[in-house]
């Protein structure tokens, strides 16, 4: 069945949730655990959305043949103390429900491991929130078996697959703070919000090709009104943001 609602796909880290440090911090760690040299803090942060084992020999030069032993010391770190120093960014709890009561059908897309990310969201009480939570295979090898979603580009054509949708829908939206965002939601035909607040660095998202980048829940909900195609405005202010 084709859904007919207009639709919002989310990216977690940086969009919808800030690591507050649990991830940089967690690969420190695992880097130091493992005697392996830790970057500075730029190569950290550009660590924040890019698949984990990618990034570990891209952006740390870890040895593929150490990857997984990496991973493995980094999510001891975040399931001990990383995932609960994450914390909502002030809005989205308000944006979600709007959206929703507007009747928008919403997403997560992460190259988080989908287990990890619905884990994560559920402790925030936003796994609710969500007709569908895609992510990385739980599997982070380096060595992943033919077809495994890998890239950003597969995962949000799982997320439409979940909603029911096709590529190229004009009332569509992603909305993520990284040039991955922006280069799978092109790749599947759909326009990309970026947010001011994550980690891109500065004209990262504008160069990827971003339709707009918002500093704020309010620009965001006035942005996805246009993108996709619903003016109507009828949202309440309140003390913590929008609804």
């Amino acid at each position: 069945m084709t859904l007919t609602r207009p639709a919002v796909i989310f990216d977690l880290d940086g969009t919808l949730v800030d690591p507050a440090g649990g991830i940089t911090g967690g690969i420190s760690l695992a880097l130091e655990e493992t005697g392996l040299p830790v970057p500075g803090d730029a190569a950290l942060h550009a660590m924040v959305g890019p698949r984990l084992s990618q990034a570990l020999q891209e952006l740390a030069g870890v040895p593929a043949h150490r990857v997984e032993e990496v991973i493995a010391a980094y999510r001891k770190h975040y399931r001990a103390t990383g995932m609960a120093a994450s914390v909502v960014y002030p809005g989205i709890r308000d944006l979600l429900t709007g959206l929703r009561e507007r009747g928008f059908a919403l997403a997560v897309a992460t190259q988080k491991p989908g287990g990890i990310a619905r884990e994560l969201l559920g402790l925030h009480g936003l796994a609710e929130s969500f007709d569908t939570i895609q992510g990385s295979p739980d599997d982070e090898s380096s060595d992943q078996p033919a077809g495994a979603p890998v890239g950003k580009r597969e995962i949000i054509a799982n997320a439409l697959a979940e909603l029911g949708l096709g590529n190229g829908r004009a009332d569509v939206t992603m909305v993520g703070d990284r040039y991955q965002d922006v280069e799978g939601a092109t790749a599947n035909g759909l326009p990309c919000v970026g947010v001011a607040w994550g980690f891109a660095a500065d004209g990262e998202l504008e160069t990827a090709g971003a339709v707009a980048v918002v500093g704020s829940v309010r620009e965001l909900l006035d942005q996805l009104s246009r993108t996709t195609g619903r003016t109507d405005t009828d949202v309440k202010e309140t003390e913590h943001g929008i609804v």
